[in-house]
């Protein structure tokens, strides 16, 4: 016996809800984000200040647990912070803050040889350790960084020279490419100062 043809109708409401849901389910690309070295390379005076021949290692040593991470945190407010999973960094933050601090440090000095160690170096002349105490954005309004700092001999100098850099950068504008940009400026603030830390061994 032949069935009878049956021709179902969903109410428009469901098809609407239902084209929703499928846009809905599409995820958003994720966006990658890479500090910068911005300091602007020194005069010939400041070239021979930094001592030719002299090589550096930087190293980051600590950085907050909230913020070692891949993704991008933004403060909400004093006590909340925001995650974004689709917006994240494109290294381990400690090792982009070391590179950038590097990159900063062979601009201001000159001609010094500037690397990056994840490790307590013996081969380098000066080694400069970064202890991050903050590394705080705010979504439209900018970010601060506070680094503490010690310059010393390689392996053989106790204590050497130590400082804190403490710069708060405006954002400048919307969204985290301009978060990106606060943060290579108040990096390269901060590594001036260490430059003249550098400087003065």
């Amino acid at each position: 016996m032949t069935q009878p043809y049956v021709r179902w109708r969903f109410p428009f409401g469901v098809v609407a809800v239902l084209s929703l849901l499928a846009g809905c389910s599409t995820t958003p690309p994720t966006r990658f984000y890479a500090l910068e070295a911005v300091a602007a390379p020194q005069s010939m005076q400041a070239a021979r200040d930094g001592r030719p021949g002299t090589t550096v290692a930087v190293r980051t040593v600590a950085l907050p647990a909230a913020v070692d991470r891949p993704q991008f945190v933004v403060r909400a407010s004093d006590a909340r912070l925001n995650l974004d999973e689709f917006n994240r960094w494109a290294g381990p933050l400690r090792d982009e803050i070391a590179r950038v601090v590097a990159g900063n440090l062979a601009a201001e000095l000159g001609t010094p040889v500037v690397t990056v160690s994840t490790a307590l170096p013996s081969a380098s002349d000066l080694v400069v350790l970064l202890d991050v105490q903050r590394f705080d954005a705010k979504s439209g309004e900018g970010v601060e960084v506070d680094v503490v700092w010690i310059v010393r001999r390689a392996l053989d100098e106790p204590q050497g020279r130590s400082g804190r850099s403490v710069v708060r950068e405006p954002a400048g504008g919307a969204g985290y490419e301009a978060l990106v940009a606060a943060y290579n400026r108040a990096l390269a603030r901060a590594s001036r100062d260490i430059a003249a830390a550098v400087r003065a061994y």
